[in-house]
């Protein structure tokens, strides 16, 4: 079903590229898309939607032929659906401490779940050691686009369709205990949790809300507004950071696409990264993807396969080179870094080098301060203003441009040597 051809030689940044094999005749049509990318959250699995129904799960690496402990098939493993895929996501996935740790083995009794969201509203939920479709969960009444599963290890699912709403699933009572958020007036594009699973942020295409909802209460937080836009954009997709201290979300005009970093806690927009495009009309944004560290955050355009930025930083680490046949619809880091893989339009999935640094202390004090702290909290604490400003990232400039051009620069020199940030 797929072959692993070598990288390309220009393209120095690509690890690996799974290429799927289909009939000529449905190459290039609608229902080849790889909607959704996902690892597992130990990284022992990686999964995608190939097209025409099917989910594709490998072990990672891709070399692998059985777990650490023996006992775990690794081969190869194709779900079908019946349906186009367009959102897929691993569960449940543990807190941070244990989700890092590599090979990390679920709970006794609890095994290792993907869920499936199909173009038809439902939602299949499979085992992935035994490649069994345990249950079907069903309400939505529309395209399911996209899934999460809270960081906490319980069996909840938060799905977001384009029925306009989101729901809210309890898997361990197979469904049938559920609840609805509604208040969206359009598709909901994406969804995400908080790293500290109080708050779900939602993102609708056409109807320009990011809403965040309590994951506690159900209940409506607020809607965070863009500011004055005179043209007409839409919105594409939202990521909350490692620490839960921002919230990103990506948008797209004719004429441009940027990034908005919010304070989630207050609404306050921080910064904006801004692209133009030279083209009127073809420079999509399509995801975006914080990196397990908070350094970076990954970039699908539809000129480039893949940007990575330092949030608070103008320009980018590193990037791909321009090709606006990339087709790249979905990204997805390896929970421990130094991988991000992103999925194409044509059922394809390509492997790039992220950047590893090494994190400042500030930077991880920061993050431990910040995963259990809101800036609420923050704000009547005696520390000077500079270390409250960083605290709370309102250090960093509020406009921000990616400095991309068509002069190229070699992925690898860009890369440049391990670092300390």
């Amino acid at each position: 079903m797929c072959c692993f051809p070598r990288p390309a030689a220009d393209d120095p940044g690509l690890i690996l590229e799974l290429k799927t094999r289909r009939p000529p005749s449905l190459e290039g049509r609608a229902g080849c898309e790889t909607w959704s990318v996902d690892f597992s959250p130990d990284g022992a699995w990686f999964a995608w939607s190939m097209g025409h129904g099917i989910v594709w799960v490998v072990a990672w690496p891709l070399d692998s032929e059985e777990s650490p402990d023996g006992e775990s098939d690794k081969r190869d493993k194709s779900f079908s659906c019946g349906h186009p895929v367009w959102g897929l996501a691993f569960g449940p996935r543990p807190p941070k401490s244990r989700a890092a740790r590599p090979h990390h083995v679920p709970s006794k009794g609890t095994s290792l779940l993907l869920a499936t969201g199909l173009e038809n509203g439902v939602i299949k939920i499979w085992n992935v050691l035994t490649g069994d479709a345990l249950f079907d969960l069903r309400g939505h009444e529309g395209i399911v686009r996209d899934l999460a599963f809270p960081q906490n290890g319980k069996l909840t699912l938060v799905s977001s369709s384009r029925d306009k709403t989101l729901r809210i699933w309890d898997l361990a009572q197979k469904g049938k205990k559920v609840q609805v958020l509604s208040g969206h007036k359009d598709w909901v594009s994406c969804c995400c949790i908080s790293p500290d699973c109080s708050m779900i942020a939602s993102v609708g295409r056409f109807d320009r809300m990011v809403c965040l909802w309590s994951l506690r209460s159900y209940t409506f937080i607020r809607n965070l507004t863009g500011g004055n836009h005179k043209t007409f954009y839409l919105l594409a997709s939202c990521c909350f950071s490692p620490d839960g201290a921002l919230l990103a979300t990506a948008a797209f005009s004719g004429s441009s696409w940027w990034i908005d970093l919010w304070d989630p806690y207050t609404a306050e927009k921080l910064a904006t990264l801004i692209d133009y495009c030279e083209i009127y009309g073809q420079n999509q944004i399509s995801a975006i993807q914080f990196s397990p560290d908070g350094l970076h955050l990954a970039i699908v355009t539809e000129d480039r396969a893949l940007r990575i930025w330092e949030p608070g930083k103008n320009g980018m680490v590193t990037k791909t080179k321009e090709d606006r046949t990339s087709n790249g619809l979905c990204c997805n880091f390896h929970p421990q870094g130094g991988v991000v893989a992103t999925g194409t339009r044509d059922g394809h999935v390509r492997f790039w080098r992220a950047p590893r640094m090494v994190p400042s202390l500030c930077h991880l004090c920061r993050s431990a301060l910040r995963h259990s702290v809101s800036t609420h909290q923050m704000e009547p604490l005696p520390i000077p203003k500079r270390i409250l400003e960083y605290l709370t990232y309102r250090n960093i400039p509020d406009r921000l441009e990616t400095g991309c051009s068509s002069d190229e620069e070699d992925w690898e020199s860009e890369l440049g040597p391990t670092n300390a940030k």
